[in-house]
């Protein structure tokens, strides 16, 4: 090897060593020592508060999805905003919507009494999400642990890097491209929505509009949502088991019953239609696929090592 190749190769090789060092850093055995009970302590608060509301499995996932896509999984919007602080939360995709901060917030006071300034809030929320959709029926994950908080929050990111409900296919492929997820990643990541609720505002358009829809499920939706009004009505987003982790929101788009456009989108005579065919009947292939996106997901550019900090309280900085 001449030496102009072999000091190529060096570079490239450090490159890419800086490229995946903050993943790298991530492990499943992070607090194997300082707090060996932690996934224990998780599990417990989240089978009492599944019991209490099922609903909040899927309300915590999508509180994990919008905080990795802002600034990476750094808990950015579990931050409140105060007179010299503004957070996400009031960011056009979370104001009023965004829900189960309270949840969080029991985990982690749980965690405190046990590993006292130890574990983040962002790997409380990686866990909470995995034990949520385990608890309602879904696949099962390592977690890669050792993220960091964040000490600064984004709202216009949050405003225009979480993907809308009126998007098309196209932009759906771009933004999670932007987070270095492929268009598959989107199709999967997006069965997410086999559990949970939206709002009026959300698919008004879509049950009114649309013509990609299966009539009889537009009557159904439109009862609960009228014209004008009722923005925060809410509709189940699996028209079978939306409290239950399964493939029944695949075989809804296939029947044009996905609630939000950008759920259509997927199904509607693009890229994504075999995929979508594949989950529809074959529940074992999205389990499998699912649970990958979600640590691809869940390793989008975490703070590590000596960045960031260690909340005391996932509200506010320390």
């Amino acid at each position: 090897m001449s030496s102009i190749n072999k000091s190529f190769f060096v570079i490239v090789s450090i490159l890419s060593l800086f490229a995946f060092s903050s993943n790298a850093q991530l492990s499943s055995t992070f607090y194997a020592r300082t707090c060996p009970n932690l996934q224990a302590i998780v599990r417990r608060t989240m089978i009492q508060a599944i019991r209490t509301e099922a609903r909040i499995g899927a309300s915590i996932l999508r509180l994990f999805f919008h905080d990795c896509f802002v600034q990476g999984c750094d808990a950015s919007i579990l931050l409140d905003d105060t007179a010299t602080f503004t957070g996400e939360k009031n960011a056009f995709p979370n104001r009023n919507s965004a829900r189960g901060f309270e949840v969080i917030d029991t985990i982690k006071t749980n965690v405190e009494a046990a590993c006292n300034a130890t574990v983040s809030c962002a790997d409380i929320l990686a866990l909470a999400t995995r034990d949520g959709i385990v608890l309602l029926g879904g696949p099962s994950w390592t977690v890669p642990l050792g993220r960091r908080d964040s000490r600064t929050a984004n709202q216009n990111a949050a405003n225009t890097e979480i993907p809308s409900p009126a998007s098309d296919l196209a932009t759906l492929i771009t933004m999670f491209a932007a987070k270095g997820l492929t268009a598959r990643d989107l199709t999967v990541l997006s069965g997410g929505h086999t559990i949970g609720q939206a709002q009026c505002q959300f698919f008004r358009t879509r049950i009114y509009n649309e013509t990609n829809i299966d009539p009889n499920f537009a009557t159904t939706r439109r009862a609960n949502c009228p014209n004008s009004g009722g923005n925060t009505n809410l509709a189940p987003l699996d028209t079978v088991t939306p409290t239950r982790f399964d493939n029944n929101y695949y075989t809804d788009l296939v029947n044009q019953r996905g609630l939000l456009h950008s759920d259509q989108v997927l199904f509607n005579g693009g890229s994504q239609d075999a995929l979508v065919r594949t989950y529809s009947a074959n529940s074992a292939a999205f389990f499998r696929d699912f649970a990958a996106a979600m640590v691809k997901m869940g390793n989008i550019s975490p703070l590590t090592g000596t960045n960031g900090e260690i909340r005391r309280n996932c509200r506010v900085l320390n």
